[in-house]
């Protein structure tokens, strides 16, 4: 067993593996939503996500037999889900990259605060809103948490693209959350 995987997790996998299809099940219900979340917050378009994530799941279950356990579970699926989200993206081409950056940059970002419910609700439709690159790039650093490195070599984009596609995200965030949602941070 590997540090990153439970035994747990561990036996969920082999019984998978076996074809078990009430553990392909589980897996698939204990994943899911927050794969379908990931994938809304790349695409914007519920039928789109909901295609993505029965792709995503089909590719975990095909290729299962290649998680080696150097990562959790959670983040092997995730980062299919992402490959899934990027390669219709790319397909649809949709997903463009500038290094155009004429914006003034401020001198520190504002933390984004939100203290209700419907704050949020409007933070992730003003996230829709973005350009599908700036908005791939902020959804990977911002919510997904990967680094600007891991970032360019998951989209294929150097790190100053990275960088520069997220503060671009930023402020246009801030710009649409002030003038349509009337909201400031």
């Amino acid at each position: 067993m590997t540090p990153f995987i439970t035994a747990k997790e561990e036996k969920l996998v082999k019984a998978c593996l076996n074809k078990d299809r009430q553990a392909q099940r589980q897996l698939y219900n204990q994943y899911v939503r927050a794969m379908y979340h990931l994938a809304m917050r790349m695409v914007t378009d519920a039928s789109k996500a909901e295609d993505i994530v029965q792709e995503s799941f089909i590719k975990v279950f095909q290729y299962l037999n290649n998680y080696k356990g150097d990562a959790t579970l959670g983040a092997w699926i995730k980062r299919i889900t992402i490959n899934t989200c990027l390669s219709h993206l790319r397909k649809a081409e949709r997903l463009v990259f500038t290094d155009n950056f004429n914006e003034q940059i401020p001198a520190r970002e504002s933390q984004v605060k939100t203290s209700s419910k419907n704050q949020l609700n409007k933070i992730h439709a003003a996230i829709k809103e973005l350009p599908t690159g700036s908005r791939t790039v902020l959804t990977l650093h911002l919510l997904e948490g990967y680094q600007h490195q891991e970032i360019s070599e998951i989209l294929g984009i150097t790190v100053s693209t990275s960088k520069t596609q997220y503060r671009r995200g930023r402020l246009l965030l801030q710009k649409i959350l002030k003038e349509k949602y009337k909201l400031t941070y």
